[in-house]
């Protein structure tokens, strides 16, 4: 599959929430994130825009590859192939795979924390059913929300999902679109 997303800066948390309820989004639980992102030792993930982390999610840890970014028009628009596994039972808290990626040569580039609430909409919803928007409070970062869908990577419609996800936007009041992961407005952050 493929991950197509926009993420925007959010002023105003509440005021987001009761337009999701107008438009009758449906509110998930709300998850505290660690991703712990790692550097490869013969590859550099900056110029493949490629991405390798170890995710926890309230202490349940998932490994994450992110292919390289997709070419698209909207600058702030991302799509790419996602491949996710989740290491429970057997290394529930990741450290198992943490060990071997740092056996491997791999190397932690820095850890992104995040409180994430995350909102969908039915099945049988006309518009929005395949949306997910997510509001995260990123430490030392800021708040945004995330507009995501996956579509069928055999054969991507990534302009159509772009254009999709600028509507929603639009009907929610998200303008601020922000082209920068959470790991690179991190490391602009701290200097790196």
């Amino acid at each position: 599959m493929l991950e197509v997303e926009t993420k925007f800066l959010l002023d105003d948390r509440q005021r987001l929430i009761e337009a999701l309820g107008r438009i009758g989004a449906i509110q998930g639980k709300h998850e505290r994130h660690a991703d712990t992102y790692f550097r490869h030792p013969c590859r550099d993930f900056v110029q493949t825009k490629e991405a390798l982390r170890i995710r926890s999610i309230d202490s349940v840890a998932s490994v994450t590859y992110k292919g390289p970014k997709l070419a698209v028009a909207d600058s702030a628009l991302k799509a790419r192939k996602e491949i996710e596994w989740c290491l429970a039972p057997g290394d529930a808290d990741g450290n198992q795979m943490e060990q071997l990626l740092l056996a491997l040569g791999f190397t932690p580039v820095a850890t992104v924390r995040k409180e994430r609430l995350s909102f969908n909409w039915p099945s049988d919803h006309a518009n929005y059913s395949q949306f997910t928007l997510t509001i995260d409070q990123v430490e030392q970062v800021g708040r945004f929300a995330e507009i995501e869908v996956l579509i069928d990577d055999e054969s991507p419609d990534v302009e159509t999902a772009g254009k999709q996800i600028n509507e929603l936007a639009g009907k929610l009041g998200l303008s601020q679109a922000v082209p920068n992961s959470y790991l690179r407005l991190l490391l602009n952050k701290i200097g790196e």
